[in-house]
């Protein structure tokens, strides 16, 4: 069983930042893929970020330019830098571990919030 700890949570302006992590609590080199998603209140998840053990990444088009996936290999963690941040990221952000063996682990969600 893998879990999931996701933090960062946050209240930003527009054009802000902030840096979200997820904590895995097994190796991460085993994961093939990690992926972040959010969910606003009223609308479907949605994928907004991936990054594979390849080294390989990929987004949404709604925050290419804007938002970076990475992993830290020594602590297990994998980070999502949100840059230039808009009203429209606001949601509760989620970190995902689906593995070889068809489980698939969800953080518990971690809220940001974009407003003046």
């Amino acid at each position: 069983q893998v879990q999931l700890v996701e933090s960062g949570r946050g209240l930003v302006q527009p054009g802000g930042s902030l840096r979200l992590s997820c904590a895995a609590s097994t190796s991460i080199f085993n994961i093939i893929t990690l992926g972040w998603y959010r969910q606003a209140p009223g609308k479907e998840r949605e994928l907004v970020a991936i990054s594979t053990g390849r080294g390989t990444t990929d987004y949404a088009d709604s925050v290419k330019g804007r938002f970076t996936v990475s992993r830290d290999y020594i602590k297990n963690t994998v980070y999502l830098q949100m840059n230039s941040l808009k009203p429209e990221d606001t949601a509760t952000y989620y970190c995902n571990a689906p593995l070889r063996t068809g489980e698939d682990y969800w953080g518990q969600g971690t809220q940001v919030t974009v407003s003046s």
